[in-house]
């Protein structure tokens, strides 16, 4: 197997639910390892999160792939012990407690440091390690309502609209991996020493919202919720098909808007002074809708996307997860990789991305079981079977 560019590095887990394990996740596919720190008895509360078969929780098999599970109670002596001596032979730890857990606990991030100067500390809550909301307990959910995407999101008659994904959590997993690269390439390319890293959930998603943010700044114009379109390009919409049927239509390029007309016999629209460019487009957005969507609802899904496939016009099916799984171009890329779960059997999980040439990332193995490592690991930081025992003992107790 080609060698993966975080082979050597420790990531300690710590945290729960989406955005801190994502981090630890990203890391471990590309060769960390990555040692999941759990409370005993109880675990992290991503297992009991989401859909289940047989009474599996089915996505904690995907975001705790790779990782090595231990069970520790850090609310004790012992348990932040054993902790701080794992941290020593680490790179990495990501936490998610609010601010002044670790504090109580005795693991200051400055304490932790002096013992290891090249860890690097993830701190993911909702609202950041500073300011007036520091305290508050933060979900996704409050963050994607308070940057503004909810606002933003639904229909022009219907209420705010809330992801149905943990979008909020995905963003600040990513944006964390990120964030821990770039603290590993200042420590190991640059001769600095290990840094702590403050996530919050909402300021990730504030990054995606600034084309309409940066509206209300210059221009005072408080956006609100346009459907499908959006508030700069046109013309950009779901219709509906002969069959019944969704397909998804960007032509955010004069281009593709030109050969979009011819495709749908109306080159007239080229000539129309509503329709010249993108700007008076958009400003003209529901009478172009109208004449797209009339001559959409004439064809089937398949004619449509094979018309505007050989017009060489940004269009795609809206899929069903059957249809995700099915498509031909998902599969040739491997978008999916097949992993063998020794409880459920065989899983596809989305697989590894971004591709590297040289240093690829990979699935090796599913979530694992509560505290399936302990022996395992404790033994590699010198604890005798009897203190392995003892530790996992108390947290039960």
């Amino acid at each position: 197997m080609t060698a993966q560019v975080l082979s050597g590095k420790r990531v300690v887990d710590i945290a729960t639910l989406a955005a801190g394990p994502w981090i630890a996740c990203y890391l471990g596919e590309f060769g960390a390892d990555v040692i999941k720190v759990e409370q005993p008895g109880i675990g992290d509360h991503q297992r009991r999160w989401g859909s289940k078969k047989d009474g599996e929780p089915i996505f904690w098999k995907s975001i705790a792939r790779n990782k090595r599970s231990i069970t520790l109670d850090l609310r004790k002596p012992r348990g932040a012990a054993v902790l701080r001596r794992l941290l020593a032979t680490a790179d990495v730890l990501v936490e998610n407690f609010r601010p002044g857990t670790l504090e109580r606990w005795g693991l200051a991030p400055e304490s932790l440091r002096k013992v290891n100067p090249g860890l690097i500390i993830v701190r993911v809550t909702g609202f950041g390690q500073t300011g007036p909301y520091r305290e508050r307990p933060g979900f996704g959910t409050l963050a994607e309502a308070m940057s503004g995407f909810s606002h933003m999101t639904g229909a022009a008659d219907g209420p705010p609209t809330l992801p149905g994904l943990p979008l909020a959590d995905g963003v600040a997993g990513l944006t964390g991996a990120f964030a821990v690269m770039l603290a590993l390439y200042h420590r190991d390319a640059g001769g600095g020493e290990g840094q702590v890293i403050d996530i919050s959930l909402y300021e990730p998603l504030l990054r995606l919202m600034e084309p309409s943010l940066l509206d209300w700044d210059q221009l005072h114009h408080n956006l609100t919720r346009t459907g499908n379109s959006i508030p700069h390009v046109a013309p950009r919409n779901a219709y509906v098909c002969a069959d019944g049927q969704w397909v998804a239509l960007s032509a955010s390029a004069q281009s593709i808007f030109e050969r979009l007309a011819q495709a749908i016999g109306r080159p007239e629209l080229l000539d129309d002074v509503r329709f010249a460019t993108n700007d008076v487009r958009v400003a003209n957005t529901e009478a172009l809708d109208e004449i797209i969507a009339g001559w959409m609802v004439e064809h089937t899904r398949p004619e449509v996307l094979s018309l505007m496939e050989e017009a060489e016009v940004a269009l795609a099916p809206i899929y069903d997860l059957p249809s995700v799984y099915a498509d031909p171009h998902f599969r040739a890329r491997q978008s999916f990789v097949e992993v063998h779960d020794p409880v459920l059997g065989p899983m596809h999980l989305v697989d590894v991305a971004p591709k590297l040439s040289a240093t690829p990332g990979r699935v090796r193995h599913t979530g694992p079981a509560l505290g399936q490592h302990n022996a395992e690991v404790l033994a590699e930081l010198g604890l005798t079977p009897e203190e392995v025992e003892l530790v996992v003992a108390e947290g039960l107790s």
